[in-house]
């Protein structure tokens, strides 16, 4: 492998959520290894049901803003955020589940995406990736 990829994905924003897909998607292609740590906002994004609920970071205008957004990427032909978790899980990505967030937050594991969840695990865990990663970052 060329390198790897170590994404906290920190944010349960839309857009913020469609950045870490596309990044860890682009490692992948790129023949990267590719880790996607999901915690505290980001981690109700894993939720069954959950992955498009996220509002906008900016601009969200009481829904108004999104609409728009997704007009527009519908328009562009940009891939869904369904589509994107499903290329990176197939690429060979891994979704990490932080379960110290599930525990804060009363999450439990029927509650979330287990088809698309590779680990559920704590810091020890991501810090195990990132310490091997070329590329980390914090969305």
């Amino acid at each position: 492998m060329a390198g790897k990829a170590a994404i906290i994905v920190h944010s349960g924003d839309m857009d913020k959520v469609y950045s870490a897909l596309i990044l860890g998607n682009g490692a992948l292609s790129m023949g990267m290894e590719a880790s996607l740590f999901f915690t505290f906002w980001g981690l109700q994004r894993l939720k069954k049901g959950g992955l498009e609920k996220g509002q906008l970071s900016k601009m969200n205008m009481f829904g108004l803003g999104k609409w728009m957004i997704k007009r527009k990427m519908k328009q562009a032909k940009v891939a869904s955020l369904e589509k994107l978790i499903q290329d990176f899980k197939e690429l060979g990505g891994k979704i990490l589940a932080c379960d110290m967030t599930m525990d804060i937050m009363g999450v439990k594991r029927e509650d979330l995406r287990n088809d698309l969840i590779s680990d559920y695990c704590g810091v020890g865990t991501y810090m195990n990736e990132a310490k091997d990663a070329t590329i980390t970052l914090f969305i």
